[in-house]
């Protein structure tokens, strides 16, 4: 919790400080208000006492319980504040923390647990604050002021008031060790069924093509039945703790009646209005040193799932990006669009093998090289390798004659337009989502939006949709087909005008002659750009100036597709397997 209250900014600080003065003033006035109801209670049992001496002390308690109201809407309005304020920089902080995750820190925690630390668990740690400067703060201090009042009256009330705070207190203890252990469950449970809820909602059409709605509905039940069964028994034991507080509270009044009874009764006729207005005072005072141990039971019913949140922001916050950001800028280079693999292994964390193994080629300026061999075999691993999502394990990748993790990742990453394997769009328009990337220049321009989508051969579905470049786009362009979705992502590449182009496996929804036609005009527009691509069809790569098979991870041959069909076996099973006899002999 300490490290959580290190992000607290100056301003929220002073907002603490704050409300630690008007929680002072709140604690005064209402310990102030038994001494003038004990005045009360000895002018109207004296005889002769003026009624207006009653009156004005009675006012006196009327101003006293305006003001500790007063007091308590300030320390709740600051606390609110505070609280409020420190949950933002904490998301702030979470999402550029997860922003800046590589795919192994993120292979570390799922999306649905990053989803819910972002928003359930900071959530906790905002009502806790919001509660606990009025709560947290006000407790100590009231049981400490309260205790000192009534240390000097009747050792027997001090005895049966001392005896009530113990039973609240084992009471308490017995709760927290019963609950604490569900609340750390509760939030994997959590994360569980956001997990199960959020793969039910993308794997939509699966679900349905394949009738699978009762096994999704008894996959989200068993996780939905673990949580509320868990659940329930944390908050069933937390409940017990409230009616058992007010009956403490209101056994504790009773008992220091009972006890005053006797003490009265046993008292010379001259102590006893004396031993009556003390018992009076003592009453309000027991019942403002149980107050705080109620406060602070409300707290501890909250605080162990608070801590369990805490510690998993703190995860998030706390972990170590693995890749440094480099200094280079990537200005007045020797070269331009250059891709070197020097020796280059990489092996995915924890794993038993390397997926890829001593890769060496160089791309050179205006180059299209393609790589292609069977599922696994690396080709998306290495070219993942060139914008950082993983560094390579052995070897250099050079951009530009310079190391890649030399780069500073927005220069690096500047560079390359990129089209992943899975096209991802974003809620938005048609045009947001091509000028998505605008290569740190200022705000694209419509014309050149409109060019990259007439290259990547999007015009014609675009201008039939309602609205053209302002038309919508649900989130993960769900209201599109997938080759309409590659087409807008490689438009949204296109329009960044790189250096460096990389598409992996992305023309595998397109038809062949829109795929055909893409590549010649790519080949055109772009010559002086390099352009890397995975493929899986011989057909969208044959042309290509260099083509590159891989095989288990390793270069099985690399040369033009005439040369390869000469000389690499590997090459020569996946064109038998895909093209015909005509057709190779006509290449």
């Amino acid at each position: 919790m300490v490290k959580i209250f290190q992000k607290m900014k100056k301003r929220e600080w002073c907002m603490v400080l704050c409300s630690l003065v008007f929680i002072i003033a709140q604690v005064w006035l209402d310990l102030k208000m038994p001494e003038y109801m004990s005045t009360i209670t000895m002018l109207v049992e004296t005889p002769g006492s003026e009624l207006s001496e009653i009156l004005l002390n009675g006012g006196y308690m009327l101003l006293c319980a305006v003001g500790s109201m007063a007091a308590a809407m300030a320390t709740g309005f600051f606390a609110a504040k505070v609280a409020a304020g420190l949950s933002k920089t904490l998301r702030e902080q979470v999402f550029k923390k997860v922003m800046r995750f590589n795919s192994e820190e993120m292979g570390r925690f799922s999306t649905a647990s990053l989803i819910t630390r972002t928003t359930n668990d900071i959530t906790q740690v905002q009502t806790i604050i919001a509660m606990g400067l009025q709560a947290l703060i006000k407790a100590p201090i009231l049981l400490i002021w309260a205790v000192c009042k009534i240390s000097n009256k009747q050792w027997q009330w001090s005895a049966a008031t001392a005896g009530a705070v113990f039973i609240i207190l084992v009471i308490l203890m017995i709760a927290v060790i019963l609950a604490l252990p569900k609340f750390q469950i509760i939030q994997k449970l959590t994360d569980n069924l956001n997990r199960v809820t959020r793969e039910n909602l993308t794997g939509i059409r699966v679900v349905r093509a394949y009738n699978a709605e009762s096994f999704q509905e008894e996959k989200f039940e068993k996780a939905n039945t673990e949580l509320t069964s868990t659940n329930l028994f944390a908050n069933r034991v937390m409940a017990l703790l409230m009616p058992t507080m007010t009956f403490v509270s209101s056994g504790i009044s009773l008992v220091i009646y009972w006890i005053g009874a006797y003490l009265i009764d046993a008292a010379e006729m001259t102590e006893r209005l004396t031993i009556f207005s003390d018992m009076v005072v003592f009453s309000s005072y027991a019942m403002q040193v149980i107050m705080a141990f109620t406060m602070l039971t409300m707290m501890f019913i909250m605080l162990p799932r608070v801590m369990v949140s805490v510690r998993r922001i703190n995860e998030v916050l706390d972990t170590k990006i693995r890749m440094e950001n480099g200094a280079a800028s990537g200005e007045s280079l020797p070269c331009q669009g250059e891709i070197e693999f020097r020796g280059v292994s990489f092996r995915y964390p924890d794993a038993g093998g390397d997926m890829l193994k001593d890769i060496s080629f160089t791309a050179h300026k205006g180059e299209t090289v393609a790589f292609i061999g069977a599922t696994g075999s690396g080709k998306s691993t290495l070219v993942n390798l060139i914008p950082r999502f993983y560094d390579a394990t052995e070897g250099m990748v050079l951009v530009d004659g310079v190391d890649v993790r030399d780069y500073s990742q927005t220069a690096l990453r500047n560079k390359l337009g990129y089209v992943s394997q899975k096209a991802i769009l974003f809620s938005g328009t048609v045009e947001s989502n091509v000028a998505y990337g605008d290569n740190g220049r200022s705000a694209l321009q419509r014309d050149a939006v409109t060019e990259a989508i007439s290259m990547a051969q999007a015009s014609e579905f675009v201008e039939k949709m309602t609205g053209g470049l302002s038309a919508r786009i649900a989130q993960g362009g769900v209201n599109v087909s997938g080759g309409q979705k590659q087409r807008l992502s490689i438009a949204r590449a296109i329009c960044r005008h790189p250096e460096i182009y990389i598409f992996d496996d992305s023309f595998s929804a397109l038809d062949y002659k829109t795929d055909q036609i893409l590549r010649t005009t790519l080949d055109k527009k772009l010559q002086g750009a390099t352009k890397l691509i995975v493929a899986q069809r011989i057909g969208t790569i044959r042309n290509a100036d260099k083509i590159i098979v891989l095989d288990a991870g390793k270069i099985a041959g690399m040369g033009t597709h005439q040369e390869l069909m000469k000389n690499c076996s590997v090459y020569q099973e996946i064109a038998h397997s895909q093209l015909s006899e005509e057709e190779l002999e006509n290449v």
